[in-house]
């Protein structure tokens, strides 16, 4: 097997829990495996597919993630096929036959086939070997995406008895992993469960206080990367979407109540670098295939942990540092519990309380949110430091909070209790408003007694009182605060309160993504963009996301390593054999040529012996018309519109030019003198050829854009001394 691995995906060894799991799969035994995102579950079924008999059917919930595993399939040399309801009929019928002709090892079909009388017959037709079924916690009523069509699959255990089943999930609490091995009908399965820790991801929940604001100054931070916002409306999804559009992002809305044409070439726009942010509701992600999404924000407050989890999930699937980030406010959690008391089934509405009340204990934590997440799901986290949330990474503070306690419960009390956070803290602060006033409330002595004490404090206070218990929300809707019977103790019998904060840097207070500083890696970051820019133009030429030639990690390597033969770069993570032939040459010719053009010494044995004489790589027609449209005077933005695809990519297609020796006219890009000659000697100062460090230097006074073409501009004329 791990010759297969090697020879197909590329992978010296396996991930933890895949061997173990391949070896009960090949013995035949239904299996349950419980991985997080990015885990490796797709290899459980996709290597031993390659050692059984017959055809492996993989049951998949979203069109989406079946072509983008049928297109890696392709890619590593492993026949591989789909059927689902966008292929023409001609398609379909020969996605059949190839199937029946035993031409395909790996079958991806949608559930909601499987009713129909006339695919019942054509599995009937088949020599099944193995079914699996990915995203498993559909087919609970308990997990948190229950979908009806997954019930289908009853069917297959009746008419494939003897066929090893093996379910796929990377969210699945004790009752959904029970639900899905009655529901499916397994027999005496053998359950895995991997670590659901993911390390390369750092999870922060910020205090909504200005949430747009926030989420610039992130994207900014992941310029040019691959992001994910959720938003909890259709609405809100759209108007953010403008928001970010309107300041220079690439952004697109993806919601449920979009044409579902639009809404697929958005997901492909987004899996092929198109657009760099996608703004969604929760309809957007299941299963989406795509390995580098560095940044997953929450504007507003998810429902549940498990969907918290899986959506956060989607970042870093390639297992390089991502970040998630959650804006919480007192706001977003109100109008949750609202929407749960719309809910008519008394069962459904408590559940969904109790799913809230899940998620708002992880918002509200003053310690490790890893390991509250890790708990939740089932495994033990012994650790107190996990160094990669906000609360670990941010150092905290104990300060006495008893008496700011005692004058919000005081307040709460003399207004009657029976009115909300953002009242409650107008009253404290002493804001004289109209609806103050009309209750009399600004005679109270309690008025204006928190005054020195900034709002967003005053409600992370509040919010505090509660998860201690001292506050309690009453009644459903748009919930009134209430000081508990514990509160009252509080108060009665002067008892002393301590409370955490973080400690507040001498200028304005940091994010956690910012006191963790930018992640350094040892690889040459200039070679590793002239590989990136060869794999996109690879990418577009096959009509394939840049992924599925080679992920980051593969190019990371082949940046620090530089092979320079076929033997050495057989020995880069990824490199299987299909991939050996198909990219060797390219790829080694521009390591080769990177290291001649900087210096280095490349020994002549490995050079290879029928090298072509011309260049290594010429200029691609993309890459002309982009140079042609520069040339007309357009600026990067205007360029990146008309072509269709993203700025950054208009940027390497032009370091690409003056890498090639040509000369691309960027004078009317340039800002003025004065902060060109700024740029130029921060760039000379830091020693630095990346812009991110440049920038940080500078100050968020200075674009993307200007500082990527003086930094141009410098080396061609660099090129010509």
């Amino acid at each position: 097997m791990l010759d297969l691995l090697k020879a197909y995906f590329g992978f010296d060894r396996f991930l933890p829990l895949q061997e173990e799991i391949i070896a009960k799969v090949l013995a035949k035994r239904d299996t349950v495996v419980l991985m997080p995102t990015g885990g490796g579950k797709s290899l459980c079924y996709q290597l031993p597919a390659l050692r059984l008999d017959g055809i492996t059917l993989v049951v998949s919930p979203l069109i989406a993630l079946m072509k983008d595993q049928v297109d890696g399939l392709l890619a590593n040399g492993v026949p591989a096929g789909m059927l689902n309801s966008t292929m023409s009929a001609q398609d379909a019928n020969r996605t059949q036959d190839l199937a029946r002709q035993g031409k395909i090892k790996i079958l991806y079909v949608a559930p909601e086939r499987l009713a129909l009388p006339g695919f019942q017959r054509f599995l009937q037709s088949l020599q099944v070997g193995l079914i699996a079924i990915d995203e498993a916690h559909c087919i609970s009523e308990w997990g948190h995406e229950f979908r009806p069509d997954y019930r289908n699959l009853k069917s297959l255990r009746r008419d494939f008895p003897g066929v090893p089943v093996i379910a796929l999930t990377a969210t699945a609490t004790k009752p959904v992993r029970e639900d899905i091995v009655t529901q499916l009908g397994l027999k005496k399965p053998e359950i895995f469960i991997s670590s659901f820790n993911r390390p390369n991801l750092t999870y922060t929940i910020e205090p909504k206080t200005d949430p747009l604001g926030s989420l610039l100054h992130l994207l900014e931070k992941h310029q040019g990367e691959s992001a994910i916002v959720y938003r909890f409306s259709r609405k809100a999804t759209e108007e953010t979407a403008m928001e970010l559009t309107d300041r220079g992002f690439s952004a697109l809305p993806y919601h449920a109540g979009l044409e579902r044409d639009l809404r697929r070439e958005t997901q492909e726009k987004f899996i092929h670098d198109q657009v760099q942010i996608v703004v969604a509701t929760v309809a957007f992600g299941m299963g989406i295939d795509k390995p580098d999404v560095r940044l997953v924000v929450h504007y507003d407050l998810p429902k549940t942990i498990e969907g918290y989890y899986q959506e956060t999930g989607r970042a870093g699937r390639d297992g390089l540092p991502s970040d998630c980030v959650l804006f919480y406010s007192y706001g977003d959690r109100s109008k949750q519990e609202y929407f749960i008391g719309q809910i008519e089934d008394d069962d459904e509405r408590e559940k969904a309380r109790v799913k809230l009340d899940q998620l708002l204990g992880l918002c509200d934590l003053q310690t490790c949110r890893r390991a509250y997440l890790m708990e939740y799901l089932g495994e033990p986290w012994p650790k107190t430091d996990c160094g990669g949330c906000d609360i670990c990474l941010l150092p905290r503070e104990e300060f006495d909070a008893t008496v700011i306690a005692q004058k919000i419960l005081s307040a709460a009390i003399r207004t009657g209790e029976r009115f909300g956070v953002n009242y409650l803290v107008d009253v404290l602060r002493g804001s004289a408003n109209k609806a103050v006033r009309s209750r009399g409330h600004h005679e109270l002595s309690v008025f204006g007694i928190a005054r020195d004490v900034e709002t967003d404090e005053l409600k992370e206070l509040v919010r505090s009182l509660v998860s201690k218990g001292l506050l309690a929300q009453q009644g459903s809707g748009y919930p009134t605060l209430g000081v508990s019977p514990q509160g009252r103790s509080f108060l009665n019998n002067r008892e002393q309160l301590t409370l955490t904060r973080p400690k507040h840097a001498p200028a304005a207070r940091q994010s956690a993504l910012d006191q963790n500083g930018e992640r350094e890696t040892a690889y040459d970051t200039r070679l590793f963009d002239e590989l990136a820019a060869l794999r996109l133009q690879l990418a577009t030429e096959r009509e394939v996301p840049a992924y599925v030639i080679f992920g980051n990690k593969a190019l990371q390597q082949m940046a620090f390593h530089t092979p320079q033969t076929e033997a050495e770069f057989a020995k880069i993570s990824g490199v299987g054999d299909a991939k050996l032939r198909e990219f060797s040459e390219p790829f080694l010719k521009v390591i080769t040529e990177y290291l001649r053009a900087n210096g280095q010494e490349v020994a002549p044995e490995r050079v290879p012996v029928n090298a072509p004489k011309k260049k290594v790589r010429g200029i691609s027609n993309s890459i002309r018309e982009t140079r042609d449209l520069v040339a007309q005077g357009l600026s990067l933005e205007e360029v990146a519109e008309q072509r269709g695809i993203s700025e950054t990519t208009i940027r390497s297609h032009l370091e690409r030019l003056v890498q090639e020796g040509h000369r691309v006219d960027v004078s009317h890009l340039l800002p003025d003198e004065d902060r060109r000659l700024e740029i130029e000697a921060a760039f000379k100062e830091m020693g630095e050829t990346r812009l991110t460090p440049v920038r940080d230097f500078l100050g968020d006074d200075f674009t993307w854009e200007e500082l990527a073409v003086v930094r141009l501009d410098l080396r061609q004329r660099l090129a010509q001394v």
